[in-house]
């Protein structure tokens, strides 16, 4: 595996966001923490993202081998698709993963279907690679508010649904933070504007539960952090207002799965409202850009949140 450069950005208590360069610049973050020379990842990007996520060691001056936890906040691909090639190469590592979400990276073909059922064979290839299994002797199955200790700084696992049954986060008081995966959804820096962080939920398919993810918004906020590390992208802040635009734009997106309901072409109505729905909020928090310049950034998610709003239709009406 060829040696590549990563793109880090030094946030603070040793804390380094790493771009793995999944689609495009800055849209999915690896986060590396170190502590007096021992080292934790969080989340790792895809197969294509291991050698940065290598690189991003060497350039902390560390090892492999330094590395003791690999926390896995859900195994959606774009967050956990190289964990099993990353696990080969850390020899002292363990991988930490929701107890829903652990038998899927042990033995992952289950987890490989799902995701070409969403984009199809072909495309999931392309984008991920063959995705390694990661013995079972190597992982955590973490618990609710379980306790790690990286080089004695403690860390805990926190159960969050509503994105995903098999997510948690991973509350770091040192840093008075969460590394929160997609539990408190999607920030962009492309998005920043003179009022601050623009932030979405993500409704990616198969689990999203409003219900729940209102919940893990609120016991998100219950820890009181300063800031949250989202995997897109990175760190926020001025979490009151961001909380409180996630808990508007969860109730939105209930707001339009009821309105394309009985449609006929009903995905391709949720798309289209989920676009008009984020792009107005976008252009209020003063965007600059046209339509065209904010579908750039906005599309990927548009369409899967609106898939997502899909299967939780399917869901409730059954």
């Amino acid at each position: 595996m060829p040696d590549q450069a990563a793109h880090t950005s030094d946030i603070d208590n040793g804390i380094v966001a790493i771009d793995t360069e999944y689609v495009r610049p800055l849209l999915d973050a690896s986060h590396l923490i170190v502590e007096d020379g021992r080292a934790a990842f969080v989340d790792t990007g895809t197969n294509d993202s291991v050698p940065l996520l290598l690189d991003a060691l060497r350039q902390k001056d560390l090892d492999p081998g330094d590395v003791d936890f690999v926390f896995l906040t859900h195994v959606h691909l774009d967050h956990a698709g190289g964990a099993g090639q990353l696990m080969q190469r850390l020899p002292n590592a363990r991988c930490v993963i929701h107890p829903r979400g652990a038998p899927h990276m042990i033995e992952p073909a289950k987890l490989i279907a799902g995701t070409e059922a969403v984009y199809g064979k072909k495309r999931t290839r392309e984008m991920y690679g063959e995705i390694q299994p990661i013995a079972a002797d190597r992982v955590i199955v973490a618990a609710d508010e379980q306790a790690f200790v990286l080089n004695g700084r403690e860390m805990r696992t926190l159960h969050t649904e509503g994105h995903a049954r098999h997510h948690y986060c991973l509350h770091d008081p040192q840093s008075q933070g969460v590394f929160t995966g997609d539990s408190f959804g999607v920030s962009y820096r492309e998005l920043d504007t003179a009022a601050g962080e623009f932030i979405f939920p993500s409704s990616t398919p198969p689990h999203f539960d409003p219900a729940e993810a209102h919940k893990t918004i609120d016991r998100i906020v219950a820890l009181e952090p300063r800031q949250c590390y989202l995997t897109h992208y990175s760190r926020v802040g001025d979490l009151d207002r961001l909380a409180g635009d996630m808990h508007e734009c969860i109730d939105g997106y209930v707001a339009i799965a009821d309105e394309c309901r009985d449609d006929r072409n009903r995905s391709e109505s949720m798309q289209t409202a989920m676009f008009d729905f984020l792009s107005g909020r976008l252009a209020k928090h003063g965007f600059r850009g046209d339509r065209d310049a904010m579908w750039s950034v906005l599309k990927i998610d548009v369409m899967l949140n609106a898939q997502g709003l899909d299967a939780w239709l399917k869901w409730r009406q059954r």
